[in-house]
């Protein structure tokens, strides 16, 4: 993971400087937030909770008051699930999804330079969801006859759709967004053929997660 991240950024940052030399209306900027994240599951009882996200972007004048968008950011996603310890006390489990993202998106300028309506596609690249290990024998409360661990391992590439609002003026702008995961993020789950037997139905689960952030246009 560590190495994809690299050459993604790496991508990203070579392409924005490019396409910053070739239009006046170019801008490249970075930005920061925290994010809440929720997975929606019949599977397991889940709570949002909050992470953070950091990247960069490059917006580009493309026709009239459209723009495009071409961004990569790195983020820590977190939500809880209910869970059992083994003395058969409730205990909610945090567990971390650690991820690169990939988006391109057109941008329609409400307010050119002030603001601006932004939807289009995310890439979305993670590992397994993390937890600490003092919780792995916990049992999941929906279904008791799943550990805490069987669950970690999700599918690691996932399409998101981004829709948000940005507001401010050339050099600092607010971003607020929201991505819906369009695959199921738990299908993984589905070809272990040890989990089978612990379950009466397919697992299946959407990710959902609420942003927002600042951004500083260099």
């Amino acid at each position: 993971m560590k190495k994809l991240y690299i050459i993604s950024f790496l991508l990203v940052a070579l392409q924005g400087f490019a396409q910053y030399g070739y239009r006046d209306g170019n801008r490249i900027g970075i930005y920061a937030g925290v994010n809440q994240t929720s997975l929606m599951t019949s599977n397991f009882n889940i709570q949002p909770e909050l992470g953070w996200s950091a990247g960069m972007q490059v917006r580009g004048n493309y026709y009239n008051d459209f723009s495009m968008i071409y961004g990569m950011q790195f983020s820590e996603n977190n939500f809880t699930v209910a869970t059992f310890s083994p003395l058969m006390q409730k205990q909610d489990v945090e567990y971390k999804l650690m991820a690169v993202q990939i988006r391109l998106l057109l941008s329609y300028n409400i307010v050119k330079d002030h603001v601006s309506l932004d939807l289009g596609p995310v890439l979305q690249i993670n590992d397994k969801l993390k937890f600490d290990s003092k919780y792995e024998h916990n049992l999941i409360e929906d279904n008791i006859l799943l550990t805490a661990k069987d669950i970690t391992d999700v599918t690691k590439i996932n399409g998101n759709l981004y829709i948000g609002f940005s507001a401010g003026n050339r050099r600092v702008r607010a971003l607020v967004n929201y991505q819906y995961g369009m695959n199921n993020i738990l299908n993984n789950l589905n070809n272990k053929e040890e989990l089978e037997l612990k379950t009466n139905g397919d697992f299946k689960g959407h990710i959902g997660i609420l942003t927002g952030q600042l951004l500083f246009n260099l």
